[in-house]
């Protein structure tokens, strides 16, 4: 099992571990609500998991313009 982790504004790939040993609690994906699980965790067919994060980039230019929070993909 691979995880993939990405950004989810410019779709950066930030990291990946692939061990079949790491548990979603050392994750830290079980202190997620169901809302929050399905909005940043996707799994693949072939057991991979993509965690959608956000990059230093995209989380300076947020922090700089707010207003690009309002549109649907600010920073692609």
């Amino acid at each position: 099992m691979a995880v993939n982790y990405i950004c989810r504004h410019c779709k950066t790939s930030i990291g990946s571990l692939n061990t079949a040993s790491v548990t979603e609690q050392q994750l830290g994906f079980h202190s997620l609500t169901p809302e929050e699980r399905s909005d940043i965790i996707a799994y693949d067919s072939n057991g991979d998991v993509t965690v959608k994060v956000v990059c230093d980039y995209c989380s300076e230019a947020l922090d700089s313009n707010p207003d690009l929070l309002l549109v649907g993909n600010p920073l692609q």
